[in-house]
């Protein structure tokens, strides 16, 4: 900075510290200055560093004044109508940016705030003050040339309020209708548009796939590897050679089996159950990835890059090339494999009373799938007269004590306040030009849950030992949820009768202080088969905190568990990979202070850039369904459905169809009456009439529009009391569908 710069800023401070001073705008500090004309731009300037130093802060008005530690950092979230939102880390709630006061900041960008005064009634508010870092270089949108021949880019990302001009030159050929990546050159001012220029054109908006490639592009998830990891990835021997098995447990004679989806092909974990007439004897068998995947490799460091697969609607984008996690990491029936193994010992109260972690090779002997697994068990005569199942005779002994060993371990969850909320969640088919055929549920059943508890059970025993050695770890961690929103919970649950209780208290009202998870388990034990059960269902789920990875043990509120880790699924999560090293560190004897130093340099990092990637994967996915949705539901426009209310708001109430398709009835479209939002009882009520609709309430509407651009569905009540018809539950041609959801 020069000596002029810094006499100037010294000047302004000098003046808005003075005990005198009163607020001034801009224009009002020019004349008080005696700044000429031709000088202000550069005192706008000034002013400007200042606000972003953190020295001075504006008024509602427009004022400068002294700064008063009001400065914060955070990202900033944009809105489609200019305003936005600025989230701060470790604060619950975000700030509210009005739109003249985003100061051109962008989506994602990382911004300096000044918090404006506060208003009754309102949330806080603040304004940006700098742009410390830009979020988003690179946008998808939808390009359109103009009669003067320059161009511009709608946004895909509802959060970026304004086009993207593109000169002519800059457009590389493309035309209206075409789907493209533009890259920000300018991000424009309040005044003008932000340019950009095209550099990658995918395809049309009609033609097949390229609206899931726009979302892929959109959240820039990493498809095509790299070549050297590719080239890193074939190297890799397909067999297992003895020598990889030496100071190995041999498991090769113990039966086990992987129990999987039919479509699976990364088959990372296996189970084996025997039962000694006092104890069962719980293996849970994880393929070996880091014997193949070394840290800080090009495998190692694309895998970090990615921290997780993603699963979208029409693709798997893996974190591993599948010559890996589809070869031999993948433990495929009948071949050697290596593993990490934790072998349980469990009572018949379903406590875990011992355990051993060793590095293993083993040979799985069948690869199950669930609904296999599941008619078995459900008829066990199939393995004595079915052709198909007979071949199993010899594992299905295993399978029955799998059963009685999964339905111990449930219970004890549930004993100590285990949540399980079970909401539908749907499996979209598409037909080979990517469009959506049917919308059906994923189906959980008993070998669902037994692989879910066995993999709970590793998980917890895994997080439970490196916890009292002390080691440098990544846990999975649940927040205990915000007692705001708990207070809220119980206040609306109290109007149907229900309570809640806090920690160590047995007053009918939640407190400032922590609830039990115990508590939230017996509210949804007894709306159990209530009218309201879905509604508070629903309510309890929303004031749950996210889950994510940390380096500090803090628990996990909806396990209602201390110490819990993702250990089961290295071929598709960073976390599990990282641990698998930290374990054989350890069992190797090489967990010496520089090793630990290692892991405390490098942790910190992985976890927060693992939640990070998992958070972007879940919303890629989401978008995706939310858009195939639309477009199977465009084909059954001014049809009519049951559903149920899943939300209500301001604006009207959000309807769910049995298949998981969710639209919107604006309030404005409600029958026969004038309605306003009540918020303290989450209901939208009748001025005249007192009609209520709220959240579980059972209601009949038809489909009105369909818009793929912003992926809604319009609704219209046509019926608000009739509930779901028994005996039409073969699809949406009868107007209903399937539904179900794995947790």
């Amino acid at each position: 900075m020069d000596d002029r710069n810094k006499r100037r800023k010294k000047v302004i401070c000098d003046l808005v510290n003075d005990p005198l001073y009163v607020p001034m705008k801009e224009k009002e500090l020019a004349v008080f200055l005696q700044v000429a004309k031709e000088d202000r731009e550069e005192l706008k300037a000034v002013l400007g560093e200042l606000l972003a130093e953190g020295k001075l802060t504006l008024t509602q008005k427009g004022k400068y004044r002294k700064a008063d530690g009001s400065i914060l950092t955070g990202t900033f979230i944009g809105n489609a109508k200019g305003f936005g939102f600025v989230e701060i880390e470790g604060q619950e709630e975000d700030l509210f940016i009005p739109e003249d006061k985003t100061g051109g900041a962008f989506h994602k960008d990382t911004v300096r705030v000044s918090l404006l005064p506060e208003r009754s009634g309102r949330r806080k508010e603040a304004q940006v003050v700098g742009i410390l870092a830009r979020g988003m270089s690179r946008v998808v949108g939808t390009f359109e040339r103009s009669r003067n021949n320059f161009g511009f880019v709608i946004p895909d990302n509802a959060k970026l309020s304004q086009d993207i001009f593109v000169p002519k030159e800059r457009s590389k050929g493309a035309v209206s209708g075409h789907k493209v990546v533009v890259e920000i050159t300018d991000y424009g001012t309040d005044r003008r548009s932000p340019e950009g220029k095209v550099v990658e054109i995918l395809g049309h908006v009609n033609d097949p796939g390229v609206d899931i490639l726009s979302i892929v592009r959109g959240y820039e998830l990493p498809v095509e590897f790299p070549e050297k990891v590719l080239q890193q990835a074939e190297r890799v021997p397909q067999d297992i050679a003895e020598a990889d098995c030496l100071g190995r447990r041999d498991l090769r004679e113990t039966d086990m089996v992987t129990i999987d989806g039919e479509d699976a092909k990364d088959l990372d974990d296996a189970v084996s159950v025997t039962f000694d007439g006092e104890k069962y004897h719980l293996g849970v068998h994880i393929a070996d990835v880091t014997n193949y995947v070394q840290e800080n490799s090009a495998l190692d460091r694309e895998a970090l890059k990615r921290g997780t697969s993603v699963y979208l609607v029409d693709r798997v984008i893996p974190m591993l090339p599948h010559a890996l996690s589809n070869g031999i990491c993948s433990l495929n029936e009948g071949v050697d494999r290596l593993a990490l193994s934790c072998l349980m010992t469990v009572d018949r109260q379903g406590k875990i009373t011992d355990y051993e972690i060793c590095e293993s090779v083993i040979r799985v002997n069948r690869r199950m799938s669930y609904s296999q697994v599941k008619k078995m068990l459900e008829d066990e005569t199939l393995v004595e007269k079915d052709r198909e199942y007979v071949q199993y005779r010899q594992l299905y002994p295993m399978f029955v004590k799998m059963r009685e060993l999964s339905a111990l371990l449930r219970q004890k969850r549930k004993q100590r306040g285990s949540i399980d909320f079970d909401f539908p969640e749907c499996k979209i088919l598409l037909d080979g030009e990517g469009h959506p055929t049917e919308i059906k549920p994923y189906e959980r059943n008993v070998a669902t849950d037994m692989i879910e508890d066995f993999m709970l059970a590793a998980n917890e025993t895994i997080a439970q030992h490196f916890y009292w050695m002390d080691m440098p770890f990544v846990y999975r961690v649940h927040d205990v949820p915000d007692a705001e929103k708990i207070q809220k919970l119980s206040t609306f649950i109290h109007n149907f009768g229900y309570y809640m209780k806090s920690v160590g208290r047995s007053s009918a009202k939640v407190s400032d202080e922590e609830i039990h998870p115990k508590e939230i388990q017996k509210l949804l034990a007894k709306v159990t088969g209530t009218p309201e059960e879905a509604m508070i269902s629903r309510l309890a789920l929303r004031s749950m905190k996210q889950a994510k990875y940390s380096i500090e043990c803090t628990g996990h509120f909806g396990l209602a568990c201390r110490y819990y880790c993702h250990f089961t699924s290295p071929i598709r999560r960073y976390p599990d990979l990282q641990i698998h090293r930290i374990i054989k560190d350890q069992l190797r004897g090489r967990m010496g202070e520089g090793k630990i130093a290692h892991y405390k340099g490098i942790l910190p990092e992985v976890a927060k850039h693992s939640s990070e990637t998992e958070r972007r994967a879940d919303e890629a996915e989401r978008e995706t369904d939310k858009l195939k949705k639309v477009e199977y539901m465009e084909s059954h426009i001014d049809e009519c459905f049951d559903g149920v209310v899943s939300g209500v708001t301001s604006w009207g109430i959000y309807v769910e169809l049995p298949n998981t398709v969710e639209g919107l009835v604006h309030i404005s479209k409600l029958p026969g009456d004038y309605y306003y939002y009540d918020e303290s009882r989450c209901e939208i009520v009748g001025e005249a009439t007192g009609r209520t609709f709220k959240l579980g309430m059972a209601v009949r509407v038809r489909v009105e529009d369909c818009d793929r651009y912003n992926r809604t569905i319009d609704f219209s009540l046509t019926q608000e009391t009739q509930s779901f018809r028994k005996g039409e539950e073969d699809g949406i041609e009868k107007g209903t569908s399937e539904s179900d959801r794995q947790q």
